[in-house]
């Protein structure tokens, strides 16, 4: 075993106990990755526990068995150059670039709540604000404040009781959006024209039967 140094103590910044990893075709176009397209969502190659680990080379992104420890596979994040991918038609699914001795491949992964990408998308961004501070001090002092913190009041573009606008879509009739409201009060918008995007199912969890 290698001697312990003071410099190796881990810092955990983000555990995910249940994420599915999927094999991906190679990306053909540029526009970036659809989770729809690596087939059935509903059967990972593997799936376990992800952590993100800081030490003081860096940061760590690690797939493990959650019983055992051991490790599936693991990536190094750079905020230089990011390994990690939001794909283009979920907030549960990214792309994974993970290393093994030199080696490289992409893996898929998703998570079965929305709140759990949430929070591991969050981690990310604030360890990268924290490497932009450390490597550019006098940059950071005049940075902007942190998107996840208000830096002011909100301007209001929800419709108002009575107003409409249309939509214009190619080889289609005008859709006129009007506000409803829902049982708590708040405004929402509905569309005669059915404009609504499909959500991808979460992958599967096994703790659910």
């Amino acid at each position: 075993m290698d001697e312990f140094r003071e410099d190796d103590i881990e810092s955990i910044l983000y555990i995910g106990r249940e994420v599915s990893v999927y094999k991906i075709p190679p990306l053909k176009k540029n526009e970036g990755h659809r989770a729809q397209e690596w087939g059935d969502l509903a059967s990972p190659i593997w799936k376990g526990r992800l952590r993100i680990i800081e030490r003081s080379a860096g940061v760590f992104i690690q797939f493990e068995d959650p019983t055992t420890g051991e490790l599936f596979a693991k990536a190094d994040y750079d905020p230089a150059k990011p390994c990690v991918e939001a794909v283009l038609d979920s907030s549960r699914y990214f792309v994974v670039r993970v290393e093994d001795n030199g080696r490289r491949a992409y893996i898929g992964m998703g998570f079965i709540e929305r709140t759990d990408s949430f929070d591991f998308n969050v981690t990310l961004q604030d360890y990268t604000k924290r490497w932009r501070a450390r490597m550019n001090p006098a940059e950071a002092a005049t940075d902007s404040p942190s998107p996840h913190v208000p830096s002011g009041p909100k301007k209001d573009y929800s419709l108002k009781d009575g107003q409409t606008f249309s939509i214009n879509i190619p080889g289609r009739t005008k859709a006129r959006i009007t506000p409803s409201v829902n049982l708590l009060g708040s405004s929402t918008s509905s569309s005669s024209g059915g404009l609504g995007v499909p959500l991808l199912p979460p992958p599967p969890s096994a703790l659910r039967k």
